[in-house]
């Protein structure tokens, strides 16, 4: 995930290496279709976004390659997910899988992703993922980190209650600045006992390249899970 040097903004690079011709063309199919479009208003039930039956909505915000978010849109057909990833090639890459394997209780979002949370109804999703956003490693840009009272606040209007909000990541600094930041917000408390709940992957967890990379590189990720009071 990258983001700009606006605070709560999301993205800054949004293009990497130059993409195939068979991923322009995949982006250029199923984008429109798959895309929403905010400019209309949300819908008060957000099970009609989705051209199939679903019983809850979840959002995954900078799905990077897709490899997860992919991955749970097959393990969970009724659940309807929305991803939201500015990054041309991790779009482009999740698009090439969806020409081989669709997703109908799949919608996508290209953006910034403050925008689509202030878009959506209050108390309309289930659950929210962070999986290893830009660390903002240097000290004098953590303000730029996406997890702060502002976006927590978002998180908190669009979150049922009960509904989760999970985070990974392999950079100590933001695990330590995401659970102040949790812990400081009323609405979220965290769902842990043993140094195990942060440590093992979530249930069914796919992996990332991301996530592979950082373990060989001898960096210990943390999976960090926050319920919605």
């Amino acid at each position: 995930m990258r983001r700009t040097r606006a605070t709560e903004a999301f993205f800054g690079r949004r293009h990497g290496k130059s993409l195939s011709p068979a991923q322009e063309d995949a982006v250029a199919r199923l984008l429109p279709e798959l895309k929403l479009d905010l400019s209309q208003p949300s819908p008060t039930d957000l099970q009609a976004l989705f051209g199939t039956d679903v019983e809850g909505v979840r959002l995954e915000i900078g799905f990077g390659g897709g490899e997860h978010l992919h991955h749970e849109t097959g393990r969970y057909p009724r659940v309807g997910f929305i991803g939201v990833e500015p990054f041309v090639n991790g779009m482009a890459k999740l698009a090439s899988r969806l020409q081989q394997e669709p997703r109908p209780n799949l919608r996508l979002y290209d953006d910034d992703a403050t925008r689509l949370l202030d878009w959506l109804p209050t108390a309309s999703l289930d659950g929210i993922d962070l999986f290893y956003p830009d660390p903002w490693p240097k000290k004098r840009h953590w303000k730029r980190r996406f997890v702060n009272a502002a976006n927590l606040d978002r998180f908190a209007r669009v979150l049922k209650s009960g509904g989760v909000f999970r985070f990974a990541s392999d950079i100590d600094t933001y695990v330590d600045w995401t659970l102040l930041a949790c812990r400081a917000h009323d609405a979220f408390g965290w769902r842990a006992v043993t140094s195990r709940d942060w440590h093992e992957p979530y249930e069914g967890w796919p992996g990332t390249r991301y996530e592979a990379k950082a373990l060989r590189e001898g960096r210990r990720p943390a999976y960090l899970t926050f319920v919605r009071q």
